[in-house]
């Protein structure tokens, strides 16, 4: 739920200050306010909160402290910390209205569907200055990812996810296609087909296809890795390396609440949206080791490793994505644990063939404070993941470089001149902080849709 409301005539003002602006800010809300902060040793630290009390002890306005540098997660705590009730936004610059709100909203997200909420949450009457159709539709996309990564792999199957795509697809009228099981072959899905045969009746692999706007448009296809558990396969992971394999669907999850986020936008593009839908399972019939594999593109892969399937499914959607020559192309993947070797859990590795593309999506992903990296195609590494027997193997043999290892060998599917980006990603807080719960998470949607809503508008 988004913790706002349209109108309150009781709520309490919430007043974010700023510590370099501490004694001016205090002066403008009066002595008492200014005695209370003094006494209570509120300093204008970020986060830092004051409640002051009226002359009859109730709650006068809250202070809270900001960096007006950093506004979106300023007020991110307030929704879960404050007493139930109404408050609304007084004294921030009307330039901060939205990302303020935007914070709000994300700090009432929980992921309440095994575990009823013990109490109501704090509400924040809309400001005047906030966008509120952009809050409300990044707020509802980065909830629809949260939730599907957070859901168990019991009730989130390639046929949930996909299941998932079909609802996004009713709700804004879009054409909505899967291909499942047996099908991936006769259509030429056969990476797809080969990762997920393994898993038990009912958990087909799949290809989900959503297509939406004036097909005059430019096209932006957007392809996530769906893989809704992934126990490494026959190369099986350990306990440790398994326990969050859940979110390995975090890719598919994000690119869902983006095309959500574009869609109700109604952004002038022809958006398609492809989820390889999978569960990397074992049994009799599991892909193995060595194996080989012939893709949607014609090129031949040999099976290093089984736990790489990631780069597997993908490959197949890229070929069908970039064999429209889309405008724009973009690809989110809990790809490697590389990435997350190399920048942590906070920063996706962002990879792209058009620097152009990339200092656009770093630009917007510092405008929102969506951060991620940019690592380098460093071509010189194609050949670690030569095959003597294939024309690629999925693995290389050498410890070094595994994220662009990776995006090397998806790039190998999409031709140099459609502007593609590869976001390799967590999608998952490690931590709780506030807006941002420990638990699934839509790294780099943000960013990917204001640098889409800039370059198509």
């Amino acid at each position: 739920m988004l913790a706002l409301i349209s109108d309150a005539s009781d709520a309490v003002p919430v007043a974010p200050v700023a510590a370099s602006d501490l004694a001016a800010s205090l002066a403008r809300l009066g002595e008492r306010t200014t005695r209370w902060a003094e006494a209570t040793g509120f300093k204008a630290e970020p986060e830092q909160v004051a409640l002051v009390p009226d002359e009859s002890g109730g709650l006068a306005r809250v202070l809270v402290g900001w960096n007006p540098d950093e506004p979106l997660w300023a007020l991110a705590a307030l929704p879960n910390q404050l007493p139930e009730g109404y408050y609304m936004l007084a004294g921030a610059p009307h330039d901060a209205a939205t990302p303020l709100t935007l914070g709000w909203a994300l700090g009432g997200y929980e992921f309440a569907r095994y575990k009823a909420r013990k109490r109501g949450w704090a509400r924040l009457v809309w400001p005047a200055d906030a966008d509120r159709g952009l809050v409300e539709r990044l707020a509802e996309a980065i909830f629809l990812a949260r939730d599907l990564i957070n859901t168990p792999t019991e009730h989130l199957g390639p046929a949930e996810l996909a299941a998932a795509a079909a609802q996004l697809a009713d709700k804004h009228r879009a054409f909505y296609r899967t291909i499942a099981g047996e099908a991936l072959l006769a259509e030429n899905y056969p990476t797809i087909h080969a990762v997920g045969r393994a898993a038990a009746p009912g958990r087909e692999p799949r290809l989900v296809d959503v297509r939406w706007g004036d097909p005059a448009a430019p096209k932006v296809t957007l392809v996530g890795k769906g893989v809704c558990f992934d126990t490494g396969g026959l190369d099986l992971k350990p306990a440790s390396g398994m326990r969050l394999m859940k979110k390995d669907m975090g890719g598919a999850a994000t690119i869902l609440g983006l095309a959500d986020a574009v869609m109700t936008a109604r952004l002038p593009v022809r958006l398609r949206v492809l989820v390889p839908a999978v569960e990397n399972a074992v049994a009799g019939n599991a892909i193995r080791p060595l194996d080989i594999v012939k893709t949607r593109k014609g090129l031949t892969v040999e099976i290093g490793n089984t736990d790489a399937e990631g780069r597997l499914i993908l490959c197949d959607a890229l070929a069908e994505a970039d064999s429209e020559k889309p405008a724009l192309l973009i690809d989110f993947a809990t790809l490697t644990g590389a990435a997350r070797t190399a920048l942590g859990p906070d920063l996706p590795a962002l990879f792209a063939n058009d620097d152009t593309l990339a200092e656009n999506l770093l630009r917007a992903g510092r405008a929102q404070s969506d951060p991620m990296w940019r690592l380098p195609l460093w071509r010189d590494y194609r050949g670690m993941y030569k095959s003597k027997i294939a024309d690629l193997n999925n693995v290389s043999e050498s410890p070094f470089a595994g994220a662009i290892q990776a995006a090397l060998y998806l790039e190998e599917f999409v031709s140099s001149t459609t502007p593609w980006a590869h976001i390799d990603t967590f999608a998952w807080n490690a931590t709780s902080r506030p807006g941002r719960p420990e638990g699934g998470e839509a790294l780099g949607l943000r960013a990917a849709y204001a640098m889409i809503a800039a370059r198509f508008a």
